[in-house]
């Protein structure tokens, strides 16, 4: 029998699918349920008894936002880790504010991801380093906010640290500066030793972070405001 049981949150089939491939392989994790909102992530938790849930947060019905909030009250030996595209702030305290006990992004590498569920199911607590950035740049703007009233909403809008300006991790600025460079997806894979289909994934993150809609604006972008 395996030690970790999953319950995979995500309103999206794909991810959902995707997911419970490539963990159900890990030998010390069982996949024992799907979810495609907050609402039946209860139900599950519920009839299925998982130890650890990963959620997602913008799900219609119920986000994961409740829905941690409502499964660590009635279940608090569950752990959640939550799993999602945004970066924001604002999302990280309501996560870890509602119980969540890890906090990830999707593009994460499978690998790393079946160790971070490891790691949140022996204890630990999980949050990234270019995360927990941000909220130590949010906490020092909330401790300035006497000074100046108006509260910065997000590490995102720090002028005085262009690479956190559009909340960039560190391997999206690597992406990034591939992409300046001129490199193509199969190029960017080989270089910095991931998927293509991970290259896509970061490139679209950087897209909507830097709002852009194609290589080109990201490179002139990434050049003009002097983030690379």
């Amino acid at each position: 029998m395996k030690e970790i049981r999953l319950l995979l949150v995500d309103d999206q089939d794909l991810i959902r699918e995707s997911l419970h491939i490539v963990l159900d392989m890990d030998p010390d994790i069982e996949v024992v349920g799907l979810a495609e909102n907050g609402e039946v992530a209860i139900d599950l938790c519920a009839s299925q008894k998982p130890t650890i849930v990963l959620m997602d947060i913008h799900m219609p019905v119920m986000d994961g936002v409740e829905a941690t909030r409502k499964i660590k009250k009635q279940w608090p030996e569950i752990h959640v880790i939550i799993l999602t595209t945004f970066q924001e702030v604002d999302y990280v305290v309501q996560a870890l504010d509602s119980g969540a006990e890890g906090y990830l992004l999707k593009a994460i590498h499978p690998r790393e991801l079946a160790a971070g569920i490891k790691w949140v199911h022996n204890g630990g607590t999980l949050i990234p380093q270019d995360i927990a950035k941000l909220l130590i740049t949010e906490i020092k703007g909330d401790d300035s906010s006497s000074a100046n009233p108006q509260r910065i909403p997000s590490a995102a809008h720090a002028e005085a640290q262009p690479p956190l300006a559009y909340g960039l991790s560190e391997r999206e600025l690597e992406v990034l500066k591939c992409i300046s460079e001129g490199l193509n997806n199969k190029e960017i894979a080989i270089k910095l030793f991931l998927s293509e289909g991970t290259v896509k994934n970061y490139i679209s993150s950087i897209y909507s972070k830097l709002d852009v809609r194609d290589r080109m604006q990201a490179a002139k972008k990434a050049s003009d405001e002097g983030i690379l």
